[in-house]
This record gives structure tokens, C-alpha cells and sequence, in this order.
């Protein structure tokens, strides 16, 4: 009989332990250690994926006509740096129910009417379920391989057998190796499958996708070297009660990142948006309000125009609320301080709102001058034009910092039909079909958006 051991796992990062440990000595992380039969294990099998290849000079590496393969999907496309990369590994990682497997059967079609060879894996579902999935979203190809198995040898047999061009895997939390004594879902079970399908696509040059699943946090479930080990990592995010999504993407090897695509969802899959700005933008009133403002922010190389949304309040309380939605609280804490200090803005009794709409999370710091706009119009009860953009980061003591990329969120606000924009000094620009408001200084930007009586 086969001696029966336990070993604790991280689970945040993969760190081994003979006993429970309450924090991880690696990552730092409380309470992350899970327990894990271990049996005798067979032999390792990845022998045949030792690579045997002989150092080359840079100069003499040549490369294939078709490096990339395009998915006929352009948001797609943008997110993977112009399509998925021969031999690649990318996975994809969302909540419950956001689109994951309806997105990657919609590419699944694409690619084969691109002529190229589909294998499909599911793990969680019967092929007549995703039979029913592809009648409504009208996929139909005799390219495309459809194979229910969760068994990872069973999977590189038939690999090996059909020789596709691209693999799908949903999802690698449901596939297991009997290599691994552990269940699937696991740590150990987790990293195995991953490396083994890791070393196909590098050998074979076939380039596999895999679905990840996440935890309540949000984070991808496993261990985070399985982050480390694909070449690309797209979130695909989205708010229940609306029916936009975003593919996200957090790492590439072969593009930039912070790349977003944006879909919206309907009855027969997911359509891509041509023009996001219209979306952000589309419910924004055109009578200037107080508390509102225009931002230029920057999605990779995509630039923006959502609204910030700003709301200050007396509060009946001994402290009074900073709610955020959309924006990083930490840094609009800052922005708020910067106002009180610098401008003279009394909100030490004032609740505070700050809201991004449209559903989508604003993190650069080149929005600090928008949200600074909208909370002290709100204060005093003034607007900003409504035909206005605003560009700049805050200082500590109150100056304007410059932001990259300023041609290219001039010329988007200009697309948009926006006539003024505030912009940092240091980003000074001529441009004749916009009127630009260089400042120096945050006060400097309140002067040029309203009456300095106000104030």
C-alpha cells in the first residue's frame, strides 16, 4: 500500500510546509495554508518535453510568416497585442457568469473560418450544453473540435492526435493529472496541468487558452505562480446590473498592458464597441452641472472620456463619509487634503462622493485634477463647461503635474467635440482646433473653470 503523506500548501503562493503555519513565510498572507494528501507518485513524464535545441545567435533566429493569428475580433485583437501569438499561453480569468466561455467560443468560430484548427476542452460542461451555447451565437464550423474531459493525459493524447492550431481549457481548476495525487482544484493539481500544458505549446507551437476562475477578493484562484508561468493575463470584468464588459488585460509579453476591450452583452454573444466614448458618455448631460467634469484618462493606448461625479454634503455625524466608487479611495483621501491646505476648501465637516461613470475603474493618476474639479465645484455650487476636458495630476503642495500622452488625449476630446481642454503646464501645446488652458498650479485651474469669487 502506498505511504500516505500530508504537506500544508499556500495557496496565494504556492509555499510547501510539513505543518500548518498560521502566515506564510513566503508571501506574508494569514490563514492561506490548506492541507493536501500526498501518495507515492509515479514518475515524472515530461522527459519528451526536454528541449534539446542548441544555443543560436540572435541573428540567425528567423521567424515565421504568421507570428500572430488574428481572431477577426479587433477588442480581442487589441487586448493580446494584435492577436493570440503562435505558441503562446493565455489565460483568462473572470467571475461567475461574465462572459468567459461565451467570448472564447465566439473566437473559437473566428478562428476557423480563419481556416485554422479548434480544440475545444470543457471541463464543466457536455458537449450538447456547448452545442446549445454555439446555436445561439450562431458558431458553426467543421474546424472546430469539441472534447468534454477533465483528465490532462486524456488531453494530450487527443492534442497530439487532432494537432490544432489553438486549444481552448475550461477551466484548469476542473482539470486534473494522474501524475498528482491530489484533487483537482488543488495547489499541486493547478501548477502540474498548467505546466504541462505550458510545455505543449512551446514544443508543439500551439497556442493554448485557459479560463481561470477567481476567489471573493477577485483574485485568480491557485497559486500565483500560475500567473507567472502564461504569457498573458486578461481579467474580464463587468457590473452584474449593466450589460458592458472589459477584457482587462494585466500582463503580455508581446503587447502593452492595462489594454481594455469593451463588449456589450446580448442574446447572441458578446459585441465588441467601436467607439467607448460614446458609452461613457452617451447619459451626460449637456446643461453644465455643478460637481461634474470631463477627464481625458489613458487605457493602455486607448484614451477615454469618462465623466467624474462629485457630491459634498453637511453631515449630521462627528465624522463624516468619503464614499468612492471607481476611484482609488486612498488617492482621492489625498486630493481632498490637497484642497483643504492648498485652496482653503473647509470639507472637514462635508460627506464626500466621488463616482466614475460608466463602470469603469479610474486608477492614473491624470484624473486627479478632474476629481479635484468636481468635488470643489460641488462645494461651492459652480460647473464646469460642460464643452470642457480636464488633464492634470495633483502635488502635494498644490502643483500640476504633467501626464504622458497628451497629443493623443487632446486629439480624442477633440473627436468627442469638446472645444477647451485644462491642461499641465509642463504639457504646453499649440493646437488650433482645441483651446488649451496651460496651469501651473491647482488653484490656478479652478480660476480658469469658474469665477474666482466663487471662491
Amino acid at each position: 500500500m502506498a505511504k500516505v503523506k500530508s504537506k500544508w500548501i499556500c495557496t496565494e503562493c504556492g509555499y510547501e510546509s510539513a505543518g500548518y503555519l498560521g502566515k506564510c513565510p513566503e508571501c506574508g498572507a494569514w490563514g492561506t495554508l490548506s492541507e493536501e494528501i500526498q501518495f507515492a507518485s509515479k514518475p515524472s513524464q515530461q522527459n519528451e518535453f526536454v528541449n534539446t535545441q542548441k544555443p543560436e545567435l540572435l541573428k540567425d533566429i528567423c521567424l515565421n510568416d504568421e507570428v500572430r493569428i488574428s481572431t477577426n475580433i479587433s477588442e480581442f485583437d487589441r487586448i493580446l497585442g494584435g492577436g493570440l501569438v503562435q505558441g503562446s499561453l493565455v489565460l483568462i480569468a473572470g467571475d461567475p457568469g461574465i462572459g468567459k466561455s461565451t467570448i472564447l467560443l465566439q473566437t473559437s468560430g473566428e478562428l476557423c473560418k480563419n481556416g485554422k484548427k479548434v480544440l475545444y476542452v470543457s471541463a464543466e460542461e457536455s458537449s450538447a450544453q456547448i452545442k446549445l451555447r454555439a446555436q445561439r451565437l450562431c458558431v458553426n464550423s467543421d474546424n472546430l473540435y469539441i472534447y468534454p474531459q477533465t483528465l490532462m493525459e486524456n488531453i494530450k493524447s487527443q492534442i497530439e492526435e487532432i494537432s490544432p492550431d489553438v486549444v481552448v481549457i475550461d477551466s484548469i481548476q476542473a482539470i486534473y493529472s494522474q501524475s498528482v495525487s491530489s484533487s483537482s482544484g488543488s495547489v499541486t493539481q493547478i501548477r502540474e496541468c498548467t505546466n504541462l500544458l505550458m510545455h505543449i505549446a512551446k514544443s508543439k507551437n500551439i497556442t493554448v487558452i485557459v479560463i481561470g476562475h477567481v476567489t471573493k477578493d477577485g483574485s485568480i484562484a491557485g497559486p500565483k505562480i500560475l500567473e507567472h508561468m502564461v504569457d498573458t493575463v486578461i481579467y474580464f470584468e463587468g457590473d452584474k446590473y449593466k450589460s458592458y464588459r472589459m477584457l482587462r488585460s494585466m500582463k503580455n509579453r508581446f503587447g502593452n498592458t492595462s489594454e481594455v476591450g469593451i463588449f456589450e452583452m446580448h442574446s447572441d454573444g458578446l459585441k465588441e464597441i467601436k467607439n467607448p466614448n460614446e458609452l461613457f458618455l452617451n447619459e451626460r448631460s449637456q446643461i453644465s452641472t455643478p460637481g461634474s467634469a470631463i477627464i481625458v484618462t489613458n487605457e493602455g493606448t486607448r484614451p477615454l472620456l469618462v465623466e467624474i461625479q462629485a457630491l459634498v454634503g453637511t453631515t449630521p455625524y462627528p465624522s463624516p463619509r468619503r464614499v468612492t466608487n471607481g476611484a482609488d479611495s486612498g488617492r482621492v483621501l489625498q486630493i481632498l487634503a490637497v484642497l483643504e491646505k492648498r485652496v482653503g476648501l473647509n470639507l472637514s465637516k462635508q460627506d464626500v462622493y466621488v463616482n466614475v461613470t460608466g463602470g469603469i475603474d479610474v486608477s492614473e493618476p491624470a484624473a486627479d485634477l478632474g476629481i479635484a474639479l468636481a468635488v470643489a465645484t460641488c462645494a461651492r455650487d459652480v460647473a464646469v463647461d460642460s464643452q470642457t476636458v480636464i488633464i492634470g495630476e495633483i502635488g502635494l503642495s498644490g502643483e500640476i503635474h504633467p501626464v504622458n500622452n497628451i497629443e493623443k488625449r487632446l486629439n480624442e476630446a477633440v473627436m468627442s467635440g469638446f472645444k477647451k481642454a485644462i491642461i499641465p503646464y509642463a504639457n504646453k501645446i499649440n493646437d488650433k482646433r482645441i483651446e488649451t488652458v496651460p496651469v501651473k498650479r491647482l488653484i490656478d485651474a479652478i480660476s480658469a473653470c469658474v469665477s474666482p469669487v466663487s471662491f
